[in-house]
């Protein structure tokens, strides 16, 4: 049986042993998937001295299961559905228009208060090393990558700490790889792999995201 993960940084300090190839590489840049995502992140950029951002996307949660993925939306207008769970809770369009609109709003505002004036991470031609915390569902993930290809990178590797064997095999079927450092089976759940998974707050993002972009300042200048 894999042995949890303490916290969110010791997961990212562990992935990021599995990502040493990429380290101190000028074309490689790593983004996380807020909130979660981004302490892992962190955690995996310090170790390989590049660049750190964000990728800001929204889950669809079922209206009374918001816990559970119908899909999930990503900036440029990207939006991945979950078939197999609106067909089987027969969700209407209506319903999943409704929750669109309302996590686009949230998206816009988290986008503003991650990045403030500063601009979509420039990805064109480089290796993004797309981290979450884990992978459940896989909605969030996909809208991510979606998103990003239309940014024209020249390869996105996906990283998380933990997930099911088939929620892998179903990423690198659209990332350039899928790293992951345990997949346990069964899976249960991400926070199931975390001694503690307590929620990461939008101060805390913001935080990691000044921290990295100092720390990546002050090492160009030496």
């Amino acid at each position: 049986m894999p042995t949890p993960f303490r916290n969110r940084a010791e997961a990212g300090q562990r992935l990021a042993q599995r990502l040493l190839a990429y380290a101190g590489r000028p074309d490689v840049v790593v983004l996380g998937l807020p909130r979660g995502g981004v302490p892992v992140a962190f955690e995996v950029a310090r170790a390989l001295e590049v660049p750190l951002g964000v990728v800001v996307v929204r889950k669809l949660g079922v209206p009374g299961h918001k816990e559970l993925a119908m899909g999930a939306i990503a900036s440029g207008g990207i939006r991945v559905l979950n078939d197999d769970v609106v067909r089987h809770l027969n969700i209407p369009d209506r319903v999943i228009e409704a929750v669109t609109a309302q996590e686009l709003r949230e998206l816009h505002w988290r986008e503003r208060a991650y990045r403030g004036d500063q601009p979509t991470p420039d990805v064109r031609g480089r290796a993004v090393i797309l981290v979450d915390d884990g992978i459940a569902t896989g909605s969030t993930m996909l809208a991510a990558i979606a998103a990003l290809r239309r940014l024209e990178p020249a390869r996105i590797i996906v990283a998380v700490p933990t997930a099911a064997p088939s929620t892998c095999d179903e990423i690198r079927r659209v990332a350039d790889d899928c790293i992951c450092e345990i997949m346990p089976e069964p899976f249960y759940a991400v926070g199931a792999w975390y001694e503690d998974f307590s929620q990461t707050t939008d101060e805390e993002v913001r935080d990691l995201l000044d921290q990295a972009t100092t720390e990546t300042t002050t090492a160009q200048r030496s």
